[in-house]
């Protein structure tokens, strides 16, 4: 229910002065960010790792796990300044996570690259802070690079993206920091919920409409 927005009176100079400390507020933030060394996560079992936030988790994760090379595809959080974040702390926007995920591939099978041509092909990459049915902050598009050459593959995409389309790409491309694992009952969440209604409207079609898309990527039986 929308709220009845109060009457209220300011002066020129409070605005002048609000303006001005949001706009120093987010060049800090970009200065900040461009700051940032990128972590470089080690490989397990000869897997390696990416991190990828496009919206709901439970859409995301699916998605990558049913591309060939992937082995396994984690909810979770990044991009925030918060420790330990929860489902609900991250749904109020404060602790500036995205819900993301952790993929664990093989590089012999799909390369980065190829993840991120995944990544742009399975969401609408015009919309701000959400996808679908989900908006806020907590389910805006990021792709996190972890070293000089994947930050370079990301702009380039982006960038051709961009000039294809005539549009504004909505993704950030942040250094990775840090992945936090979401709650245990998120984890393949559209596997074991298939009747969900969040699931059979929106996840499900998502999911079949970028397996459509790259038919040569996907699993067998998948």
């Amino acid at each position: 229910m929308k709220r009845i927005p109060y009457i209220i009176v300011i002066t020129i100079s409070f605005v002048l002065v609000s303006c001005q400390s949001n706009g120093q507020s987010a060049k800090n933030k970009k200065e900040t960010t461009e700051n940032l060394i990128p972590v470089q996560v080690p490989s397990v079992d000869g897997l390696e790792r990416a991190y990828f936030a496009s919206g709901c988790f439970w859409c995301v994760e699916a998605i990558y796990e049913s591309v060939k090379g992937v082995k396994e595809s984690i909810s979770g959080y990044s991009g925030g300044h918060t420790e330990n974040p929860t489902y609900e702390a991250s749904n109020t926007g404060r602790t500036g996570h995205a819900e993301a995920v952790e993929i664990y591939y093989d590089p012999s099978i799909v390369s980065f690259e190829t993840l991120v041509d995944v990544y742009f092909g399975s969401q609408n990459v015009t919309q701000i802070n959400g996808q679908g049915p989900d908006h806020g902050s907590q389910y805006r598009s990021i792709i996190f690079y972890q070293n000089k050459e994947q930050k370079e593959i990301i702009e380039e995409k982006k960038e051709a993206l961009s000039k294809k389309l005539n549009k504004r790409i909505a993704a950030e491309i942040l250094p990775f920091q840090k992945f936090w694992k979401g709650e245990a009952y998120h984890q393949d969440y559209e596997k074991r919920n298939p009747n969900n209604p969040y699931i059979r409207n929106v996840s499900i079609p998502r999911l079949k409409k970028f397996q459509a898309k790259f038919p040569e990527l996907i699993k067998e039986n998948h």
